[in-house]
């Protein structure tokens, strides 16, 4: 049965969902690259909150997709801004997620990477800062799980220089425990960090983001780069020290720099492998092989959707990243913490659907038709 959905500028066109979902099954972790899906939480519908207020999560429906990414091979990258660090989850309950999902990766094998942040305070001084972070880095080490230590709005507020970013992040690395990923997160998902490594200039602030690395080799597993620009990546990528990986985090060029080049390739960190998963998965499992054609040819179709769903404003692609696991049947409704849901438009998530729908990424089409049907419905669209 043909949906009418809606287009920008208001039109209604029919569209013909796919009948069958693509056969994605899971699988063991990869040997040729790491892999690590950035995973959304999911909200309490019933509980009784406000924008502004703490987040209520459903602890089950949250866990449960988690072990779904497991199941094929793929990491967690836990509490990070696609898990709404920052929009809408707080450092308390960011704390509980980090607790909760170490301990489910602990029980179900699984590997987890969680976001040491600064959260716990808007602003402060460098000293403040540092101290925010050593709190987060304790926890996130006490539940054995990796640390990603993400970018910090306060210390951007706070460092009047690429100085101070040396002395924050050397401070950091010299006491963690275990090889930490730095987190290069753009202004495009945080306007807030703009300028951050102490320059708004790109290639001053490459240096001293190199400059971190180069004085704690051996502290630094990898970087995970967020900046939606594939040649600075590859750029950075080769000057980094012998055994530092790069993990993109370019959602916009994901295929290209997964496979590389001659001289060298990227790992993953992704928030499109959240709903991208299993397909994500079964890409990288060719590549094991050696198939970089095949890898391609299964990966790059996906780009359309990823770069619909990152679409300025960036920071709003979480609510599509939500709204798929809805209609794949991951949780039972369309709600967010903070309210989230409300951030894009009908036309917009309309054609998220298709394009997902294209893809083969339903395990249930009938499901997501259905709860389609629905929202349309609500917004005053009869079919």
């Amino acid at each position: 049965m043909t949906l009418r959905l809606p287009y920008p500028g208001g039109a209604l066109r029919a569209y013909e969902p796919r009948a069958e979902p693509r056969a994605l099954t899971p699988g063991a972790p990869f040997t040729s690259r790491t892999v690590f899906s950035a995973a959304h939480v999911v909200a309490d519908p019933l509980a009784d909150t406000t924008p502004d207020g703490p987040a209520a999560v459903d602890w089950d429906a949250t866990l449960a997709f988690r072990r779904h990414l497991w199941s094929h091979g793929l990491g967690v990258a836990e509490a990070m801004d696609t898990a709404q660090r920052g929009m809408g989850l707080d450092w308390p309950t960011a704390a509980e997620l980090i607790r909760r999902s170490a301990a489910e990766a602990k029980a179900s094998g699984g590997r987890i990477a969680c976001g040491v942040g600064t959260d716990q305070i808007t602003a402060g001084t460098l000293a403040e800062v540092r101290a925010a972070y050593e709190e987060q880095l304790a926890l996130v080490e006490e539940s054995d799980a990796q640390a990603v230590l993400m970018a910090s709005r306060a210390l951007a507020a706070a460092a009047s220089g690429p100085e101070e970013y040396l002395e924050v992040y050397g401070h950091l690395l010299r006491q963690a425990a275990e090889p930490v990923v730095l987190h290069w997160l753009g202004p495009m998902f945080d306007p807030a960090l703009e300028g951050y490594w102490g320059s708004a200039d790109l290639d001053t602030a490459t240096d001293t983001f190199l400059d971190v690395i180069a004085a704690h080799p051996d502290k630094v597993d990898g970087i995970k780069v967020s900046l939606l620009d594939a040649r600075r990546e590859v750029e950075l990528r080769r000057r980094l020290p012998q055994g530092v990986r790069c993990y993109t985090g370019d959602d916009f060029h994901y295929p290209e720099l997964i496979a590389g080049d001659e001289q060298g390739f990227s790992h993953a960190l992704l928030g499109i492998f959240d709903p991208l998963g299993p397909l994500a998965a079964e890409a990288v499992r060719i590549l094991d092989t050696g198939d970089t054609g095949g890898f391609r040819e299964l990966l790059d179709p996906t780009v359309e959707l990823s770069r619909h769903l990152f679409q300025a404003p960036t920071r709003f692609y979480k609510t599509g990243v939500v709204f798929l696991a809805w209609l794949a049947g991951h949780q039972s409704h369309f709600t967010m913490v903070g309210g989230l849901q409300a951030a894009r438009s009908l036309p917009h998530l309309a054609h998220a659907y298709r394009l997902a729908d294209g893809l083969g990424l339903f395990p249930d089409p009938k499901l997501a038709e259905e709860r389609m049907r629905n929202l349309l419905s609500l917004h005053g669209v009869n079919q």
